[in-house]
């Protein structure tokens, strides 16, 4: 399989805080076209059974996949696994724990909200969650659409839940290492999500890329829905750099928030190494 290969590996469905289903999105991304795709929900794979039967269905090759939260220089970052079992035990363990902190992170925000005449937040973003261990802030910026605070979810999250805001209460994530260690033990490969949106200096970024390395990691997103064009070549700089393997993935959520649809993406950079050739043998 080459770069020219209309292949969206980062996106979300209900089983976290996307809006769709595993079988609705499958047929979306065979819709638009997709040839290779996987799904990646935040912290769970309780999709993947599901995704990777949907895919089949519409005759998609498919991968495994998460995004697992992860803390690094008091950032959240967000780190692709693809390919990996998903019956293995120890990353359903370690996503699994990742996600316990959630409800008590939810019950807080909640509270903040109230606290400037929001009330029955907590109770609200529960309407949108089609699994309640991952509560998140995008479940309670669109009950706050819903009630009229915000037009859009983007101006909820201006308004109310980044860092200094009413409902933002930061939460203590799984370490870089044991993410790694948990996608390639499960067989699978790591990726670091859309690295354009980390608020990093040039010197933590450098950092983040060469600690990622060290334990095993080896590929970023290069062509992201949040990367602009100028990202795109960036880091397909840097993944040269790094001696990375690249990805390329709408990070679709819902037909009506999302800025890219699946599958409506550049191709990547020719000059670079797909991340599906290093996974051709675990490729369903």
């Amino acid at each position: 399989m080459s770069s020219i290969l209309n292949a969206d590996l980062h996106c979300h469905s209900v089983v976290s805080d996307g809006t769709l289903t595993p079988e609705a999105l499958a047929a979306r991304a065979a819709a638009n076209g997709v040839e290779l795709w996987a799904l990646t929900d935040h912290d769970e794979i309780g999709g993947q059974h599901r995704a990777a039967a949907a895919a089949r269905s519409h005759g998609m090759k498919y991968l495994t996949g998460t995004e697992i939260s992860v803390t690094f220089a008091n950032e959240t970052v967000h780190i692709v696994g693809l390919g990996f079992d998903p019956d293995d035990a120890a990353i359903s363990e370690g996503l699994y724990d990742t996600r316990g902190g959630r409800g008590r992170r939810a019950q807080e925000m909640s509270e903040g909200l109230a606290k400037v005449g929001i009330q029955g937040a907590y109770e609200g973003a529960l309407k949108y969650v089609g699994n309640p261990e991952l509560i998140s802030r995008t479940h309670f910026a669109r009950f706050l659409v819903e009630q009229g605070h915000c037009r859009d979810t983007s101006e909820v999250f201006r308004k109310f839940l980044t860092e200094g805001k009413p409902g933002f209460v930061p939460h203590r994530w799984a370490a870089l290492k044991d993410a790694v260690r948990w996608i390639t033990e499960a067989k699978g490969l790591a990726v670091i999500a859309h690295p354009g949106r980390y608020k990093f200096t040039a010197n933590e970024e450098y950092a983040l890329f060469l600690e990622f390395k060290e334990h095993g990691g080896r590929a970023i997103e290069v062509v992201t829905g949040s990367h602009t064009t100028a990202e795109y070549t960036e880091y397909a700089d840097k993944a040269l750099e790094f001696g990375f393997a690249a990805s390329r993935g709408s990070d679709f959520h819902s037909p009506d928030e999302s800025h890219c649809d699946l599958g409506q993406l550049p191709l990547l950079p020719g000059k670079l190494t797909p991340v599906w050739e290093l996974l051709q043998d675990r490729i369903q």
